[in-house]
């Protein structure tokens, strides 16, 4: 069976040139396939298109109406594959991301603008929660995926783990003395993170010489907000575990100071996840910037 939308322009070009011959010539066929193309259209609607003579053809009642139709279809899948060209090329549209609240502020937030100044068609609508997000359910293009991958139907792209760190300001460990060990936290003040899906931390888990260890704390501040608990260890009231991303600048300017750094705190494997088979070039281009910036 011939492709219709080819048919249809063979039909058009032969109206617009009077012949199957010139049809056959803009195309590169035969006469006699350019006629074939049209008589499958006829068969198709159960009426003849051309009056066939010697001389020229003309086109039929229902012939004329056919073109018109035709005419416009076929200026239709170029405009339509013109856009699509377009749109391979140039990104543009809105971008559903999703992201956990604290990477989200001191790890996705950062990349967002040099993104959007880049693509001014691209507009972006970037949701920080800490709850689980069903991407294809709710309408979004990416998230961002904190600890072990559940959903096999997404593709995933591994970024650097998340790394937590064990900090206090200066002015806490002058007071309290600084923990050399993790034994040592049962009698310190520590900051809790805690969100609605899980209950507050009672212990810290540390590595050390591949041994293990679960360390019980006690907490007086517990919060889900990040930024909370790095205000309040600034300012003197114990020892947090802050995702490092969150605290960088912190240790570099002296606001805090790492402690326990012989002892690993085990990481969190982090991926940014899309679903199969709808990649465009604006959600491709914001994976390789995200990756650019927290590659494994």
């Amino acid at each position: 069976m011939m492709d219709r939308l080819t048919s249809m322009a063979v039909f058009v070009k032969t109206a617009d040139t009077g012949s199957f011959a010139a049809a056959a010539l803009a195309f590169n066929i035969s006469a006699q396939m350019a006629g074939r193309h049209v008589a499958e259209l006829e068969a198709r609607i159960g009426g003849q298109l051309i009056n066939r003579t010697t001389r020229r053809q003309n086109l039929t009642e229902i012939g004329v109406v056919f073109y018109e139709r035709c005419k416009q279809l076929l200026a239709d899948a170029e405009e339509a594959e013109a856009i699509a060209s377009t749109l391979s090329t140039t990104p543009r549209g809105r971008l559903r991301l999703t992201a956990p609240v604290t990477f989200g502020l001191f790890g996705l937030a950062p990349l967002v603008a040099p993104y959007l100044l880049d693509r001014p068609e691209v507009e972006m609508d970037l949701t920080l929660t800490d709850r689980y997000v069903d991407l294809i359910g709710e309408g979004f293009d990416a998230a961002i995926r904190l600890g072990p991958l559940v959903d096999s139907s997404l593709v995933a792209r591994a970024l650097a783990p998340y790394r937590l760190i064990a900090c206090a300001a200066p002015a806490y460990l002058a007071r309290h003395g600084t923990p050399s060990d993790p034994s040592e936290l049962a009698g310190r003040e520590c900051l809790s993170f805690a969100y609605s899906a899980s209950p507050p931390a009672s212990e810290w888990h540390f590595a050390h010489g591949g041994q293990s260890s679960a360390v019980p704390i006690r907490s007086r501040l517990r919060t889900n907000d990040t930024r909370a608990l790095i205000t309040a260890a600034i300012d003197g009231l114990g020892i947090m575990m802050a995702p490092e991303i969150a605290v960088r600048d912190h240790l570099a300017r002296g606001a805090l100071v790492r402690v326990l750094e012989a002892f690993a705190v085990p990481a969190r494997p982090m991926h940014i996840v899309f679903p199969s088979g709808r990649m465009t070039l604006k959600l491709r281009q914001f994976v390789d910037h995200v990756l650019a910036a927290h590659s494994s």
